[in-house]
Order: structure tokens, then C-alpha cells, then sequence
């Protein structure tokens, strides 16, 4: 491993390692644009030049790997000026758009000007004009006027997802970003050359003037998309309610984790959250009788569970927990069919059709929890529910999130099954056809609403966080299944999720050991198998007692 002096500080790094990289080790900004860690060097920006000790001239750091004994200066005068010029070459056909760009307030021009520009500009001439406000496709944004030809998109579209859409074509100050002919940018992760772009060239267009960056508050949170559970960012408009619609989740932003998304998210993902302020969400308990419906208190609700759990003989009781739902959920929930000794619960309700997946990030399974699930003894057989339900040995069914009526399951036998039933309780966040058939409806709390923890695909559990507050009455579920726990007699600890999770690690082997703060934001893994036990069946999946 070379060792180095940057700035006068020794570092020693992995070979190969460029200079920007081991400059960070440091704690030293190289500043640069085109350059990522995840794509190819172009060195086209020229903005990170550094001093070495007998070089000659400034070097560009993203392409020269350290070496040992090499002695890096990064804040010569030669190295300010030379900053100070490049960026004048990059700011000659610059719009003066910051009062309207969607980047403002997270532009690395704006950025780099007041650190390393602050020049008395030179160039009199008349600016180049370019397209402005080209769609490249259905989720981005074009200003070529803005584009500083770093080329991460181009390097994006070739490199990650393989797709080419994009190209610099033209030549000298006509050189601008664009699609091949007959393409459109339509890749299932082409939101992310939004996040890459250092500029405002690229915009999204779902957040194109929506809200100023500077009035959103970010969270640290897990995309609820699919198995993968990559680690994102949730930007919510609290400052300004009556900007952006309304809508308080303004965008979901991909958060860097080196084991599970890196830098990147899916668009699916990226764009999936418009469900939490949908018009269609539960925000009070509500009952039905005789087709008519009226709210009622969350005491009501409770007791009315609590009083059907009581009236059917456990056998007659079916439950449909979701793979949507968090750990602490599944746990409370476990608690309670264990206090009331039922047996018929499942949670996995088939798709209508099969979901995609490849090999970058999307899973096929579309929800969070499913591993959690599995570790928790909640994969029983839900078509053997709706089977026993046709023929009245299942009376009374609780359905946590699902639309049965959605399912892939046969639509004729899940009708009737519906319909032999004497109660049906739906616990969820938005309201379907299932919910509209139920006599009991309760609002739970979205993810963005509360706090929690997924275990991915891979047996990764990981935390997210609250970002808004939850509409209307609308609970967490473990706090909608503590209450019941409490009605029922049971000893239930503080309404807090993190009590749930330590309660959970102590009865789940497979968690024993983890807090809140050894997930932290990067999450933790799941205890390995015991020896001798196939892979494919967790070492602590307990069956319900």
C-alpha cells in the first residue's frame, strides 16, 4: 500500500487509489465534476488539479493514482488559479438561472464559485444558446445551456445500466448532451442521472418546481420498493405546506450504502411514494353496518377486536399479515395470535402478475419485510384461508394491507370467501376493494410516519425513520396490536418501537444482539445459520407456539 503526504498529513492507501479518493482520507475536498467513484475517469472537468512535488504543472488528481512517496499540495497559489480560471471556462456560457433552476441550494457551480471562483469575469461576447426544457424521457429534464459536458450521464447510461440513450454530440462551444436518435431515456433507473448531475442540466421532472431545496428536511429511511431495501433519503416539505401541492414527501433521493444500493435506486422506488398522501389513505378508524359507514374511536375499534377474538374459537380466526409490514409489526402481531392461540396466518398474498427483477438492484418480491416474516413463523398457506373461509371454518378474517381482491389467487373463489365471512378487519394504510368489504377499517401509519426496521433479501436488517407525522388518527401497527395486547390482558411495555425490537431480539435468535444503535444507518446482519442447517431455512425461524 503506497504511503503519501497530502497537504503535509501522511496517509497510506490501497493501490491504485486516486488522489481525490486519498484525499478524503484526510479529511482534504479535491473539488472536481466529472468525476464518481462509481464510473469510468473521464478527466474532462480539469477542475481538480494538484500540486506534486517535482511535477512540473498542476495534475488532475481524478486520474493519477497516489504513489508511494508522492507529496500532494491542493491549495497552492499555482492550484487556486488554475481553479479560478477553469471555472471561468466553465461559467463563459453559463445562464444566469439560479433564481429559477431547480439546483439552487445544491449546485456544485454555485459551490465551487464562492469557494474557488469569485473571479471579475473576462467574456463580453454574446453566451452560446442551447435547448432549454427538453424531456428526455418520462422522468428527466434537459437544459443544455446549463450542461457543463462532465458527461456522468453519458458514462451512466453506458457503464451502469448498459442502456446508451445518451451521447455529446457537435464539437467545440455547439458540444452539447442529447439522445441517439429513435432513443428516449426510459431505463428503470434513469432517475439517478438527476442525483450524478453536479449542475442543473438534468431536472426531475416530478420535482421541477415543486419546492426550494432549502425549506426540505431530509430522513434517513429504507425504500419500501422491494427485497432489496435500498437505503434512501426522505426530502418532506414542512416549511412550505402550500408549495409542492400540498404534498408533504417532496422526493425520495438514494443514500450511499456500499452493501446494498451503493449509490443508486431503481425509479420505481424513487417515484412509489405517492401512496402516503394519496386521497386514498385511512386516516380514522371507521365501522360498517348494513353497507353504512361511520367512524369511530380508536377505543371502539379495539374493543370490537378484542370482543371478535373472544366470539370465535381461535381455529375460526384467519389473519393475513403483509410482508409490507415492519419487524416490530410482526412481532407485536405474533404476540397477539400466540395470546389467543391462532394458528391460520399467512403473508404471502400472490401478485396479479409476476414482478420484474435484474442483476443491479431489483428483486422480483415486491415488499420489504418477507425475510422478517419468514424468521418470524408467519409463512402459512393463505390460499388454505380463503379455502377454509369458503366453507365457513374461517369466520372471521383480519387482513393487514392486502387487496385479496387484487390477488392472483382465483377472483371468484376469493369473492366468495370474502362473502361467507361473518367479520372481516382490514388494518392498512390506503383504502381498496378489500377494505371496502370490512366491517372494522383502521389506518395505519405509512413508513415515512413512523419508525421501524426491514430485514432485506439478504438478512440485513435495517432502520428507518420518521419523517412527517401521520395523517389523521393513523397508527403504527405495533401500536394498533400493543393496544389490542393491553385489552387482552397482556403485559405491553412503552408505546415505542425500539421497546418492540429489543423485545423481538429476545425472542427471535436470529436478531439476538441488536439495538437501534448497532443497525444504525447502514444496518446489520442477521445471526448466521447453526452448523449443519441448509442455508435456504433460517437458524431461528420459530414456529408460533
Amino acid at each position: 500500500m503506497p504511503k503519501l503526504t497530502i497537504n503535509g498529513q501522511a496517509v497510506e492507501v490501497p493501490a491504485g487509489t486516486n488522489l481525490i479518493e486519498a484525499a478524503r482520507k484526510v479529511g482534504v475536498e479535491v473539488p472536481h465534476y466529472c468525476y464518481h467513484p462509481a464510473l469510468s475517469i473521464a478527466g474532462q472537468c480539469r477542475l481538480c488539479m494538484v500540486d506534486i512535488e517535482k511535477t512540473p504543472r498542476p495534475t488532475i488528481a481524478c486520474n493519477t493514482p497516489a504513489s508511494d512517496g508522492m507529496v500532494v499540495w491542493t491549495e497552492t497559489d499555482r492550484v487556486k488559479e488554475t481553479r479560478k480560471s477553469i471555472m471561468e471556462f466553465h461559467l463563459i456560457n453559463h445562464p444566469l438561472d439560479c433564481p429559477v433552476c431547480d439546483q439552487a441550494g445544491e449546485c456544485w457551480l454555485q459551490i465551487y464559485y464562492m469557494r474557488y471562483g469569485l473571479y471579475d469575469p473576462r467574456m463580453r461576447d454574446e453566451k452560446v444558446h442551447k435547448p432549454k426544457a427538453v424531456p428526455l424521457g418520462p422522468h428527466v429534464m434537459l437544459d443544455a445551456e446549463r450542461c457543463i459536458l462532465c458527461s456522468r450521464c453519458v458514462r451512466f447510461c453506458d457503464e451502469v445500466t448498459g442502456t446508451g440513450e445518451l451521447g455529446i454530440f457537435h464539437r467545440g462551444d455547439d458540444s452539447e448532451i442529447g439522445l441517439f436518435p429513435g432513443k428516449e431515456l426510459v431505463n428503470k433507473y434513469s432517475g439517478n442521472v438527476v442525483d450524478i448531475c453536479p449542475v442543473g442540466a438534468l431536472t426531475d421532472r416530478d420535482f421541477r418546481f415543486a419546492v426550494r431545496v432549502w425549506y426540505l428536511d431530509s430522513t434517513a429511511s429504507i425504500c419500501p420498493g422491494c427485497a432489496r431495501g435500498c437505503n434512501i433519503e426522505v426530502h418532506v416539505n414542512r416549511r412550505r405546506p402550500h408549495h409542492n401541492e400540498g404534498r408533504r414527501v417532496a422526493r425520495l433521493k438514494p443514500r450511499f450504502n456500499a452493501d446494498v444500493n451503493r449509490w443508486w435506486i431503481c425509479d420505481d422506488g424513487r417515484y412509489g411514494f405517492t401512496f402516503v398522501d394519496d386521497k386514498t389513505r385511512l386516516v380514522a378508524p371507521s365501522s360498517r353496518e348494513d353497507g353504512a359507514v361511520s367512524d369511530a374511536t380508536w377505543e371502539e375499534a379495539i374493543a370490537a377486536i378484542v370482543g371478535a377474538l373472544g366470539r370465535f374459537a381461535p381455529a375460526e380466526i384467519g389473519v393475513f399479515a403483509s410482508p409490507k409490514m415492519a419487524n416490530e409489526d410482526l412481532w407485536a402481531l405474533r404476540r397477539v395470535l400466540e395470546q389467543c392461540g391462532i394458528r391460520r396466518v399467512a403473508f404471502r398474498v400472490p401478485p396479479p402478475v409476476p414482478g420484474d427483477e435484474d442483476t443491479l438492484l431489483i428483486r422480483s418480491d415486491k415488499n420489504p419485510n418477507s425475510r422478517g416474516a419468514e424468521l418470524l413463523g408467519l409463512d402459512g398457506d393463505g390460499a388454505a384461508i380463503l379455502r377454509a373461509a369458503c366453507v365457513r371454518q374461517v369466520k372471521c378474517l383480519w387482513v393487514f394491507g392486502h387487496d385479496l381482491l387484487a390477488s392472483a389467487w382465483d377472483p371468484a373463489e376469493t369473492d366468495a370467501a370474502l362473502r361467507a365471512l361473518s367479520l372481516l378487519i382490514f388494518i392498512g394504510t390506503n383504502s381498496n376493494a378489500t377494505s371496502e368489504r370490512a366491517q372494522w377499517v383502521l389506518p395505519a401509519a405509512a413508513w415515512v410516519e413512523r419508525e421501524g426496521t426491514y430485514t432485506n433479501f439478504e438478512g440485513r436488517v435495517q432502520r428507518f425513520r420518521q419523517a412527517v407525522e401521520p395523517l389523521g388518527q393513523a397508527l403504527p401497527e405495533w401500536d394498533i396490536l400493543g393496544r389490542v395486547l393491553q385489552a387482552l390482558g397482556a403485559e405491553v411495555g412503552a408505546p415505542r418501537a425500539e421497546r418492540w425490537f429489543r423485545e423481538l431480539t429476545s425472542g427471535v435468535p436470529a436478531f439476538g444482539g441488536m439495538s437501534y444503535q448497532a443497525i444504525g444507518d447502514t444496518g446489520a446482519v442477521l445471526n448466521a445459520p447453526s452448523a449443519g442447517q441448509p442455508r435456504s431455512e433460517p437458524a431461528s425461524r420459530t414456529p408460533l407456539r
